[in-house]
């Protein structure tokens, strides 16, 4: 009765050993693994997290240099996308603590250093940075867009109006637009697609940018050897306005100036762009009437806020002065991302420092481009000529326009 039961037993035995002998010598010769490495087992006695960034909370400034943002910024930063980063322990191993996950991608933008060297200082996996980075960026787009990056609306239009005509003296002014081309390592298998006019790959980043260096409207993603005025000619952006469905205010007069009709509001570019009925670009040319450079002085005044902007989003996040090495997808995202913060942590004083700091670092000068088509229509040449009247008559005329032409 016994011997039915013994002999399944030595059986399944035997199987078992042959089993973890072959595995055994599957096993010969390969690097074993582990589910954390030794090295990453000191993270809470030797990890920046634990210690550096513990400390970098008594110490508001150094925080602020670290992270680009005070303690309590990122706090409610975390408030946001807490939920979004938080992935549950399992019997293996601890999950990675939210905190120290923003920590991480916070320092990678700031400081642009690499994931691999991020890796080292924090303990971590090169694959734990590389998708804390993701996850944060996707998250921060996830719970933050609506709220830091909203669609416009008539009122929000009106205001970015009413602000270029305060602070640079551009009436029906709906914002700055221009392209700014973000590196990254020559994706695999891409061609030229991402190589651009500097002779390096990137991605374009295009955006509209309000009187106050915020971020209105922008679109990441497009192929670095596409010119400024195609990728906005392809947009959702540009093609909004050409339909007008984008809730932009009626034509109004300009201030004091009834007697010139009613004129649309404009964006303004520089000369990648095309002239448009709602789209200023400046005259183009050397030799011009002292009444057009008065206009192509006026409109790059209220233009070079954009180039602030980009000079801001830089300076505070280093990482866009580097070649960033990331999937092109995981770019638009981290970009995306750095954009909303931007507009999380827009200051007056800041700005002013940012730019600052800019300007230390060699803030490269916008390039020469490609010119945008000088065909226009008889309409936006008439809307041009007429903001050019206005800027030189006593009704819009500022004191200090003559000395800068």
């Amino acid at each position: 009765m016994y011997c039915s039961h013994i002999v399944p037993c030595r059986r399944r035995t035997l199987a078992f050993v042959l089993l973890l002998e072959g595995l055994q010598r599957r096993g010969r010769g390969r690097r074993s693994r582990f589910w954390v490495h030794p090295l990453n087992q000191k993270r809470r006695e030797q990890g920046d997290f634990h210690n550096l960034v513990a400390e970098l909370r008594l110490d508001s400034q150094r925080h602020h240099q670290y992270f680009r943002m005070s303690a309590e910024q990122m706090d409610e930063l975390l408030s946001f996308i807490g939920p979004e980063v938080t992935r549950q322990t399992t019997n293996y191993r601890s999950a990675i603590e939210p905190k120290q996950r923003l920590a991480v991608a916070l320092r990678y933008m700031a400081s642009g250093d690499s994931l691999v060297s991020l890796a080292y200082s924090y303990r971590l996996g090169h694959t734990t940075v590389r998708n804390s980075v993701h996850m944060v960026c996707a998250a921060i787009e996830k719970t933050m867009m609506e709220r830091f990056l909203p669609r416009p609306t008539q009122e929000t239009w009106e205001e970015v109006a009413q602000g270029f005509w305060d602070k640079w003296n551009f009436p029906n002014c709906l914002g700055a637009i221009d392209g700014k081309h973000v590196t990254i390592q020559a994706p695999a298998l891409s061609g030229s697609q991402y190589f651009n006019y500097k002779k390096t790959f990137s991605i374009v980043l295009l955006a509209l940018v309000d009187s106050n260096y915020r971020f209105r409207v922008i679109q990441v993603g497009d192929f670095g050897r596409s010119s400024d005025g195609g990728v906005y000619a392809g947009s959702a952006l540009g093609r909004g306005m050409e339909t007008k469905t984008l809730h932009v205010p009626p034509s109004t007069s300009l201030p004091g100036a009834a007697h010139l009709g009613d004129v649309p509001h404009v964006m303004v570019g520089d000369a990648a762009f095309p002239l448009k009925p709602y789209l200023m670009r400046p005259y183009p040319g050397h030799h011009l009437t002292h009444n057009k450079r008065v206009f192509n002085y006026r409109l790059s005044r209220a233009r070079m806020v954009v180039e602030n902007a980009f000079g801001i989003l830089s300076s505070r996040w280093r990482i866009l002065h580097r070649r960033i090495n990331l999937h092109p997808q995981n770019v638009d995202t981290l970009v995306l991302a750095a954009c909303i913060l931007h507009n999380f942590l827009l200051a007056p004083r800041e700005n002013v420092r940012l730019l600052e700091e800019a300007e230390q670092q060699g803030r490269n000068l916008p390039a020469v481009r490609n010119m945008g088509g000088n065909r226009a229509s008889r309409e936006a040449c008439n809307i041009r000529e007429i903001f050019c009247t206005y800027f030189n008559s006593p009704q819009g005329s500022v004191s200090w326009q003559d000395r800068m032409v």
